[in-house]
């Protein structure tokens, strides 16, 4: 793991530095998409601003509530850039209620306004991963196979590692499909549906789920909640499309 790389006086969080460039390569491609669809690109990079910023103050609002005494100890905290310090699945529920309510306002169109997010999400996914593997965040199960990794005294799943790889592989997907589909929101709706299968079936090999009453794991119940949504809206989705299509013959 690599965490952080001092340069001189200065000490870079990699992570972070990971996150960042995720982002920016994320947002490049969804402007070019958006213009791609004629869409508003400006609009629509405002809404992931809007978006990110919103987010990511909830997600470090609700981590210090949750651990309120060392914030209230030294409050200034609040202000850390460490991404080990956020609450990331209440953040991204804040994130998106934010982007949806700024995309109604400024009437930007659902559908084609998705597909125009599809690359950036899986492009920002393959960061998520190498930021994880940098911190040594969402690290694997102890294993004996021989591509394990030694980390936090055990040898271990390399968890980021497949997630990275899974996240790369569904970008790719997404590159080499078809762009009639795209402005109907169906390309949108199979990453979403690919990073959720990816999510389910990794997750098993992950040392540091959180476990729900039951035995079952949150990422897991989580994953397969936003599939099942994800797949009925492509039969929904995907049935106005033919007919649209059908329509314009």
């Amino acid at each position: 793991m690599f965490p952080f790389l001092r340069i001189g006086p200065l000490l870079i969080q990699m992570p972070g530095l990971a996150l960042l460039a995720g982002l920016w390569v994320a947002t490049t491609l969804i402007e070019k998409e958006a213009l791609h669809l004629k869409l508003n690109a400006a609009a629509i990079l405002n809404m992931i601003f809007y978006g990110l910023f919103g987010g990511l103050i909830g997600a470090r609002l609700i981590y210090a509530i949750q651990h309120l005494n060392i914030y209230l100890a030294n409050p200034f905290s609040l202000f850390s850039l460490s991404t080990s310090t956020l609450n990331v699945h209440e953040g991204a529920i804040i994130g998106v209620v934010i982007t949806y309510l700024f995309g109604r306002r400024h009437k930007l169109p659902l559908r084609p306004t998705l597909d125009a997010l599809a690359p950036g999400l899986a492009v920002f996914m393959i960061a998520v991963g190498a930021a994880n593997f940098l911190s040594g965040n969402a690290y694997g199960s102890s294993t004996d196979l021989p591509w394990a990794i030694y980390l936090r005294g055990e040898y271990r799943h390399p968890t980021q590692i497949y997630e990275t790889v899974a996240a790369l592989i569904i970008f790719i997907l997404w590159k080499t499909g078809s762009p009639k589909s795209r402005a109907s929101g169906l390309s949108f709706l199979q990453v979403v549906t690919l990073s959720a299968g990816a999510r389910i079936f990794l997750e098993a090999f992950h040392g540091d789920s959180l476990i729900w009453p039951g035995g079952f794991r949150a990422a897991q119940m989580m994953g397969l909640i936003i599939l099942t949504v994800a797949i009925y809206l492509i039969k929904q989705w995907g049935k106005a499309e033919r007919v649209r299509q059908v329509q314009n013959c």
